[in-house]
């Protein structure tokens, strides 16, 4: 095939992936332009821009409580979903058999297992140890679902990983801790970020699980837009949404910041 030919496969490949992201990401901007509106139900704005329903947003008792009781699930379930899901990484690379072949996969469960399925199991689990309407439960359940995310690009970054750096290090007389924390986890550490990152952004949006397990004490952002959904077509609704995926893309900008840096 000419070069001519190869040029114009490459730009009729170029412009068929612009059309997919197009079609994916463009109906995901009217919730901006909805979210200004100055009307007081969900439309595009009439005569002009209005920001009340953002006001509104960050002046609210009930959405900044679970604005902030969102938060810090997130936090607290992403930090135990990377410490665990990176470990288990690392021991199933350096065993490199058929046992830490199906570990793995036994990892990947709770992204395999259809959500609500998955919810439905835990809500009876957590009935028996009184974990129902607690942060400990949703934080343990958002922690379990998160730490594939967290398996599968520690995972690919260890496929990248020479195990002669570790081999030299022990040699020297490192500790297997000081080789884990000075060598491996150092060159990983875009994989642990991205990890990171996902695990975060799915227990931000995360509303299956808040459904089955939260109650009157926890009551997260996803199941306030979900209950007003229900109740009321508050605009407000699209303020938060758009909220939501300002804070998602700036995170996935920050992922893709960190694996450009590492590639130089």
């Amino acid at each position: 095939m000419t070069a001519n030919g190869f040029g114009n496969i490459s730009i009729m490949t170029r412009s068929l992936a612009w059309l997919i992201i197009c079609f994916l990401v463009l109906p995901i901007t009217v919730v901006f332009a909805v979210s200004v509106t100055d009307r007081h139900y969900l439309s595009l704005p009439e005569s002009e821009v209005s920001f009340q329903y953002y006001r509104n947003l960050f002046s609210s008792g009930p959405w900044l409580t679970s604005i902030l009781q969102s938060f810090i699930i997130a936090c607290v379930s992403t930090a135990v979903a990377v410490v665990a899901g990176t470990l288990c990484a690392i021991g199933c690379w350096r065993l490199g058999n058929r046992a830490s072949d199906f570990v793995r996969m036994l990892m990947l469960v709770p992204i395999m297992v259809p959500t609500i399925v998955y919810a439905l199991g835990i809500y009876q689990f957590w009935i028996d140890l009184r974990l129902l309407d607690t942060y400990t439960g949703l934080i343990i359940a958002h922690a379990v679902t998160g730490v594939p995310y967290v398996v599968i690009t520690v995972s690919t970054a260890l496929a990248g990983f020479d195990p002669r750096l570790e081999q030299a290090s022990l040699s020297l007389g490192a500790s297997m801790s000081q080789t884990l924390r000075l060598v491996i986890i150092p060159n990983i550490m875009p994989g642990v970020v991205s990890g990171l990152i996902f695990a975060f952004i799915h227990s931000w949006d995360e509303l299956v699980l808040a459904l089955f397990i939260a109650g009157r004490a926890v009551f997260t952002l996803p199941r306030r837009m979900w209950d007003g959904i229900n109740e009321a077509l508050d605009p407000t609704m699209a303020a938060v949404a758009a909220v939501l995926i300002a804070v998602t893309v700036s995170l996935l900008c920050a992922d893709a910041y960190v694996r450009s840096r590492r590639g130089n």
